[in-house]
């Protein structure tokens, strides 16, 4: 037990002096403890023992704190490897920075400078040594911003600079341009790290600016020999010219126009300049003067186009054209019109012997608009014009011819006029024609697009045309249909009359079939026939105006007007229009038409409403015509269908002569062009105040859509010029009457 105790107070690992030591003082302890011998001795004793317990404690804690100790050593010696590894990292980092060819800069999440490289900011001499790491970011902007070396783009300060570097801080990313002296150009963006921090990359983009520049400026050149090649190619004379009014450009023709020599037109020369040496040149017309086109020129606002049409020395006609362009200056044009303005005088010329030689005015008519086919919009203008002068003395004819075949005549002069109807048919067909292709150039053509039911255009279309097809043997069909179409009736009638009218003219032998086909999720209505063909190369031509292929020169023939009317009424309509054809196998025209869905087809109004039945006596009518001829034309018909006419030539005698007799009219046949006065829907309007619902009809040659608007808006219904006679009599004695 001794031995354990004094083996427990000894630690083997001490050194033999250490153990002595304490030998002794056990020695010691003892020989006290035994001398002593009194009652402390238990005290004494556990005290040593506490003594013993604690140095043995103390001993732990001793090889605590060394063994704490040599982990702190190997921390510490852990912590300068790190050390020595970051340093070297950072080294590692700076130099792989450095070798990047472009400006690198690093800013942490509170906007200090980390690092950057030499290139940063290279090309900013007098600043860039100033930028260390450790400044904020706004120091660097206010530095940078106070380079000479930076360049401001135009009004822009100092201080617009540095907010706008601010506001574009603030994005994730962002790329500029930013210009430097001496027309060096740097590249800077911006992006954000994970933790919040900034890189900045600038890279130098001048060869590129300055490639990009000669590029341009190659662009540039070849697209100014494009536009003076394209100038040269023009038939017009044309000059640009800048906002200052100063010359940019102008083409070869235009000083063969002007009748300039070269050595008088050079660019920057100023428009008053070029003015001064051509005005005398011209006439303007209605009393103006080349100061109009001055005034024109000097506007501030040039919202509007000039265009004006002058006469030169020697007659030759030029329309002048000016247009403003985009950045305040403007483009001015020269087109010589002589031909066709001489085109149109002769025409007008012609139209006043029409009524004299209605076929040899036809003929020169053809002639004439054949000439005039390079000024499209001039010949458009005026058919329109001229239609009511040529249609009055037809109408005339016409009335003169039925009042001719009331009489009993021999059969010759019977036979003789039904030719000279039959005619005067041929030349109404070929200004009607005429009229409707001058409508559809025009660009002014109102369509009434609705629900169209095909089955009574199908029917009619098969009554009109049966007899010609038997006339010529032909087997003639048109398969029945109860669809609806999206359409304007008008239209879409006409242009399968002249189709139908086409195959049946040009087909010998066999047939023609027109019929309703289903493809997908539209319909089409094709005009089949088994006549000679058409080659490929000739299939855009049939659409052209005048153009027949192997046909007669007869206009009893037609002018060659009917397929390009069904093309352009097609396109009008947006129906599209397609043609399958070869030499001996026959023609096949299709027209594409969309299906209405739900809609009702809308009533066709062909049901005229007779003012008296025949056997019931004596109408009376008024007849308001301005037209002398034509009065006594429809006069003498009126007469011999046993009708009293009250006959006058404008709207206001026409009421002075109901008030002045307090007669009431049966029916009322009223001209829309009464001259000077009050015009036929005028008219119309009055007498319905006075005399009530009256049974009443515009008579018009004017087949423009703006007069049919006007005429429906005030519920008055036409009659066409040259109105037919069967028509006529429908409208006053019903259908029991027959008219030629």
């Amino acid at each position: 037990m001794r031995q354990s105790l004094a083996a427990s107070l000894l630690d083997p690992g001490d050194t033999l002096e250490r153990q002595n030591a304490k030998l002794l003082t056990i020695a010691e302890a003892l020989i006290q403890h035994s001398e002593e011998m009194n009652e402390d001795r238990g005290a004494a004793f556990a005290q040593f023992q506490r003594a013993a317990m604690l140095e043995e404690q103390v001993r732990a804690r001793t090889r605590d704190l060394e063994r704490a100790l040599d982990l702190l050593n190997v921390s510490n010696a852990r912590l300068a490897d790190a050390n020595r590894e970051t340093e070297t990292a950072r080294q590692n980092l700076a130099a792989a920075i450095e070798t990047v060819q472009d400006g690198f800069a690093l800013f942490d999440a509170q906007d200090v400078l980390v690092m950057a490289n030499s290139r940063f900011n290279a090309l900013l001499d007098d600043v860039r040594d100033e930028i260390v790491p450790g400044m904020q970011f706004d120091d660097y902007l206010e530095l940078v911003a106070g380079s000479t070396h930076l360049h401001m783009s135009d009004g822009m300060s100092r201080g617009d600079w540095i907010a706008m570097r601010r506001a574009r801080h603030a994005e994730h990313h962002f790329i500029l341009n930013q210009r430097m002296g001496d027309d060096r150009w740097m590249q800077v963006s911006e992006h954000r790290t994970h933790d919040g921090g900034t890189v900045i990359l600038q890279t130098e983009v001048t060869d590129l600016i300055r490639a990009e520049r000669e590029k341009r400026g190659r662009l540039l050149d070849d697209q100014a020999k494009i536009l003076r090649a394209t100038l040269e190619h023009l038939k017009l004379g044309v000059c640009i010219f800048d906002s200052r009014l100063q010359l940019l450009g102008w083409n070869a023709r235009l000083g063969e126009f002007l009748l300039l020599p070269r050595n008088r037109l050079r660019e920057g020369m100023h428009f008053d300049a070029i003015l001064e040496q051509v005005r005398d040149q011209f006439t303007f017309p209605n009393g103006l003067s080349a100061h109009r086109l001055g005034d024109w020129v000097r506007r501030a606002l040039r919202r509007d186009q000039f265009e004006v049409e002058v006469t030169q020395e020697g007659g030759k006609v030029f329309e002048i054209f000016a247009q403003e362009l985009p950045d305040g200056g403007f483009v001015m044009s020269l087109s010589d019109v002589s031909a066709e303005r001489h085109a149109i005088e002769g025409l007008s010329r012609v139209n006043e012997t029409l009524e004299a030689r209605v076929t040899e005015r036809t003929l020169e008519l053809e002639d004439a608009l054949a000439s005039a086919e390079r000024a499209n919009a001039s010949r458009a203008r005026f058919v329109a014009a001229a239609s009511h002068d040529l249609l009055q003395p037809l109408s005339a004819a016409k009335l003169y011819l039925a009042s001719l075949g009331e009489e009993k005549t021999s059969d010759i002069a019977a036979r003789t006029v039904e030719k000279a109807q039959n005619a005067l048919l041929s030349v109404e067909g070929i200004l009607g024609a005429l009229l409707d292709i001058s409508r559809l150039e025009s660009g002014h053509v109102s369509v009434d697009l609705g629900p169209v039911a095909l089955g009574p255009i199908f029917a009619a279309l098969r009554d009109e045309f049966a007899m010609h097809a038997r006339l010529k043997g032909l087997d003639f069909r048109i398969v029945s249909t109860d669809a609806v179409v999206v359409s304007d009736r008008a239209y879409l009638r006409r242009i399968l009359q002249n189709l139908i009218s086409n195959a049946i003219r040009y087909t010998e032998t066999g047939g023609v079939l027109m019929a309703l086909r289903n493809r997908r999720d539209e319909l089409v209505i094709e005009v089949r026939d088994s006549g000679a063909g058409i080659a490929e190369d000739d299939q855009d031509k049939i659409f052209y105006e005048f153009h027949r292929l192997n046909a007669k020169a007869s206009a009893s023939e037609g002018m060659g007007l009917g397929l390009a009317i069904v093309e352009r009424a097609a396109a009008v309509l947006g129906h599209p229009l397609t043609l399958r054809s070869a030499p001996r196998r026959g023609s096949t025209f299709a027209l594409g038409l969309k299906p209405a869905l739900g809609g009702a087809a809308r009533a066709e109004n062909d049901v005229v409403t007779p003012v008296r039945d025949p056997e019931g006596g004596d109408i009376v009518v008024l007849l308001v015509e301005n037209d002398a001829d034509l009065s006594r034309a429809m006069t003498q018909l009126l007469e011999k269908w046993g009708a009293t006419v009250l006959d006058v030539d404008s709207g206001e005698a026409g009421l002075e002569l109901l008030e002045a007799t307090g007669l009431e009219p049966d029916a009322c046949l009223i001209d829309y062009q009464l001259g000077d006065g009050m015009d036929g829907l005028q008219l119309i309007a009055a007498l319905r105040q006075k005399i009530g619902s009256v049974p009443m009809r515009l008579v018009t040659a004017d087949r423009s859509e703006e007069l049919r608007k006007m005429a429906a808006a005030a519920q008055v219904e036409m009659l066409t010029k040259p109105v037919p006679t069967s028509q006529l009599a429908a409208f006053l004695f019903g259908s029991q009457r027959r008219a030629g």
